[in-house]
């Protein structure tokens, strides 16, 4: 009788991770910034909403002179359109390296965001998890 009802809990839990979606603000892996995600028409687009530095940073590394000290606070990096049931793709802004990426995200759980950047046109990659904050 055990085996129906924890089958029955994870088809539930999988489709309340469904239904929550990426929108909400995720800590990224290092703990150093909070991305808030929200729907932008028919994407999704997201931006830094809190750093570990009293958000006093700012966009330093943009290779474009004119966007130079930006303030991170604000600062949009996400575009992604959906991609599949579970995918989101597009681009992502690394305020770190002032580079832009091809992206692909999805989520994992309810609380955890996967998302993976590419240097565009290469396979080269890096992937991190982000954590929901509450």
């Amino acid at each position: 009788m055990k085996a129906p009802l924890v089958a029955a809990a994870a088809i539930l839990t999988m489709q309340a991770a469904a239904v929550a979606g990426p929108a909400g603000k995720w800590r990224v892996a290092d703990g150093t910034a909070h991305i808030q995600i929200s729907s932008c028409g028919q994407a999704l687009c997201g931006s830094i909403a809190w750093t570990n530095d009293g958000g006093g940073g700012h966009d330093d590394k943009n290779p474009n002179p004119a966007q130079r000290g930006r303030p991170l606070l604000g600062l949009p990096i996400l575009h992604l359109q959906q991609g599949g049931d579970n995918l989101w793709t597009g681009s992502v802004y690394n305020a770190n390296d002032g580079q832009n990426y091809a992206a692909r995200m999805y989520l994992q759980s309810e609380s955890v965001l996967k998302i993976e950047g590419c240097v565009q046109g290469t396979n080269i990659c890096g992937e991190e998890s982000w954590s929901r904050v509450r």
